[in-house]
């Protein structure tokens, strides 16, 4: 017999981006036309174009430390998010917005990294990691794009995120441990995650090498 969710628990979880126990949409998958022209890819499109709004305003702090840019920077975080609620919403996924959407997100880690070690807002030896584990990753998107196989986010991956532009949004704002405890947390999260999409991806690739 089927469950009963009168209140729609389950619908707004997956709404939420909290239930993703469902296979990505057909959509975003290898193979599927890209798609540009969607509301999710305009959100993306948009957080693309803040990013060298962001480090205007960054640099032209005297100590990096500005609320507009602390508050330009949450906003194209933000955005990561937004993109995603709204393609649940409207059904406009594609491919172009499962590529795009990490893009974006790691140039926004790396342009946050970028002016915390200019102005040492955060510990250079975690933004030195950050940096390192943003550009593997970028390794891999390209590695599995060549190879034909696409590479599922997992969970460490996805929550790593938060805790890492939450440290450099803190750091942007009043530099503290708060801000450095939780970059630390984030990257240690995306380490791991880093070490679980290589496995994935070297799976994937033998997987789909034809049996000699």
């Amino acid at each position: 017999m089927a469950s009963h969710d009168p209140f729609g628990r389950g619908r707004m979880r997956r709404l939420f981006g909290l239930d993703r126990s469902a296979p990505p949409p057909r959509q975003t998958r290898k193979g599927e036309p890209l798609q540009p022209w969607t509301i999710p890819n305009a959100v993306g499109y948009l957080r693309l174009a803040a990013l060298p709004v962001f480090l205007v305003l960054a640099y032209g702090a005297d100590d990096g430390t500005s609320l507009l840019s602390a508050m330009v920077f949450w906003a194209i975080a933000a955005g990561d998010y937004l993109d995603g609620i709204l393609a649940r919403v409207t059904g406009q996924y594609s491919r172009l917005g499962a590529l795009l959407d990490p893009l974006v997100d790691r140039l926004t880690i790396l342009a946050g990294a970028v002016v915390c070690w200019s102005f040492e807002l955060l510990p250079r030896w975690a933004l030195a990691l950050l940096a390192l584990r943003e550009l593997a990753m970028l390794f891999l998107a390209q590695y599995g794009l060549r190879h034909g196989v696409d590479i599922e986010i997992n969970w460490p991956g996805r929550i790593s995120v938060f805790p890492i532009m939450g440290g450099i949004f803190l750091a942007l704002l009043a530099p503290g441990w708060v801000a450095t405890a939780l970059l630390i947390l984030g990257l240690a999260m995306a380490i791991l995650a880093t070490v679980l999409y290589a496995q994935a991806g070297i799976r994937a690739v033998r997987d789909t090498r034809p049996a000699s």
